[in-house]
């Protein structure tokens, strides 16, 4: 039978009184532990003749009448503790008892032993000096903070997955499984950041807060900057700002920060999510292919131990040399359109048969992006394994270099693997006069209804008269995080923005945790 919500609840606070009313402070500010849990495991032989002490989380609670085992877990890891009312004192014994529940922090000291189904476990108050019972140095229990609310039965977790997301502290600290993949996370963007400094990487940070938004084709969040008195947009891209670094002279610069795009949810998008780019004065477009996949196999590689990745029953391999896919025989390949010549007709009667929706406003470019990706990308045989897609049209991209050789194509590549898109470079545009003229062409989508078309920078393209030496650059974002793990993104996100919403009061059963 499951005890009412609000009942578990008045019971844990009627607790936190009594603990008050016997002089104890229920949230002291500091603690003697001697050795984290992990270290007790690993050194249990040398530490067994000591006096130790442990701090952690009660996980688990048996109260087998004058002795109780309990499980303690710290950041590091898990270990059995034992009660005994003959190594605390029946009065002290009974009054842990009665007041200590599951998700409480506490401190414990004594020393370790093994029972006899070979649990390694520290037996609280055994081996202390009973002259120093109760001395804040010396203490066999010490409450380090009192849980109000009952943690979620461990057995069967958070069973919704909207409070999952809502409540990720939680799921993290009930299952070992989500808890690892922020573990991986930080490696895989730490590995990133190692990579790229050990090839002469500067690190960067710059504005979140933009009078113009640019560097991709998004819709902006806008805020108001109460101390100037204007509105400013939140960045959706690192790109202009770091290429202004490439006019002020550094060769190679990087930042790993968070963007913000007022764009819709889906298992790939975010609205505010984290992302890292690059810029690489005198790097050629061939030379960014070769340093892209050296790139990906290191973090890959350094975040989960091998190259072959899993992912929605498939095997992911990442090593060797990846081919090169162009965008124009694709196309043509697929859709029987050759887009040297196609017309903004032929592809709106292309999209209609095939049932591709788009707006009234949608130009040359922006139907060619929405073909591509409706029925091209979504081929296994194109998209499974990685590949560098290469030669897109100029009309896709309107911050990357021409190839000299076609003037209708630019030196950008995406990488495809799982089906998607996961990173982006090109040969940087550093010609001022062709980057206006791209700019006026963007602008007049926006003027046309595009809300994502790009916004004429006029600083920037200021910052590239001044001179912007030949440039490669790249921008990844966790998107390949989430797919390596085969999830989806707001998974692989700590706290991903959520409706509003009045979650019910989640149902606690009595005969698990609710009754410590």
């Amino acid at each position: 039978m499951s005890e009412r919500f609000e009942d578990i609840l008045a019971a844990r606070r009627n607790k936190l009184e009594e603990i008050r009313k016997a002089g104890i402070d229920p949230f002291p500010s500091t603690t003697t532990r001697t050795h984290t849990n992990k270290q007790a495991v690993d050194l249990f032989d040398s530490l067994t003749d000591q006096e130790i002490s442990l701090v952690g989380r009660i996980l688990s609670w048996r109260d087998m009448g004058k002795i109780t085992f309990c499980q303690i877990e710290d950041g590091t890891g898990k270990i059995q503790v034992l009660f005994k009312a003959d190594d605390l004192g029946a009065d002290k014994y009974k009054f842990l008892i009665g007041t200590t529940d599951i998700g409480d922090f506490i401190e414990v000291s004594g020393t370790l032993f093994k029972t006899k189904t070979g649990e390694k476990t520290l037996a609280v108050g055994k081996g202390l000096d009973p002259s120093l019972q109760g001395h804040t140095n010396n203490q066999a229990y010490k409450l380090l903070a009192k849980s109000l609310r009952p943690l979620p039965d461990q057995h069967y977790g958070l069973a919704d997955e909207e409070i999952k997301l809502r409540k990720r502290y939680l799921d993290i600290l009930m299952d070992p499984g989500v808890r690892d993949i922020f573990i991986k996370k930080n490696k895989f963007w730490s590995s990133m950041r190692t990579f790229l400094v050990q090839k002469g990487f500067l690190e960067l940070e710059m504005p979140v807060l933009e009078a113009v938004p640019g560097g991709a084709e998004a819709e902006p969040f806008i805020t108001h900057h109460n101390a100037l008195n204007r509105d400013f947009y939140l960045r959706i891209s690192l790109e202009l700002p770091l290429k202004k670094m490439l006019v002020a002279g550094y060769e190679k610069v990087f930042e790993i920060g968070r963007i913000f795009r007022n764009e819709g949810i889906s298992p790939e998008h975010l609205q505010d999510y984290t992302q890292m780019e690059f810029y690489w004065a005198y790097g050629d477009f061939e030379k960014l292919m070769e340093f892209c996949q050296e790139m990906y196999q290191y973090v890959i590689k350094e975040t989960f131990g091998n190259l072959e990745i899993p992912y929605q029953g498939q095997i992911i391999n990442w090593d060797g040399k990846w081919p090169r896919q162009d965008y124009f025989e694709l196309f043509k390949k697929y859709t029987g359109l050759d887009l040297n010549k196609a017309s903004d007709k032929e592809l709106k009667t292309y999209a209609d048969k095939h049932q591709i929706k788009y707006e009234d406003f949608a130009g040359n470019g922006r139907l060619i992006d929405l073909i591509f990706k409706k029925t091209i990308r979504i081929l296994p045989e194109v998209a499974t394994q990685p590949s560098f897609l290469i030669n897109q049209p100029v009309e896709l991209e309107p911050l990357a270099k021409r190839d000299p050789k076609n003037s209708k194509v630019v030196q950008r590549l995406q990488i495809l693997a799982c089906g998607s898109e996961l990173g982006k470079g090109f040969g940087e545009l550093n010609d001022p006069v062709d980057q206006r003229a791209r700019f006026d062409d963007q602008m007049k989508l926006r003027q046309a209804g595009d809300g994502e078309a790009q916004m004429l920078d006029e600083d920037y393209v200021e910052a590239m008269e001044y001179g912007m030496p030949p440039a490669a650059g790249f921008g990844v974002s966790e998107r390949l995080f989430s797919v390596l793990m085969d999830k989806s993104i707001r998974e692989t996100v700590i706290f991903p923005p959520m409706k509003a919403s009045n979650l019910a009061k989640p149902t606690i059963d009595a005969s698990t945790n609710s009754s410590k």
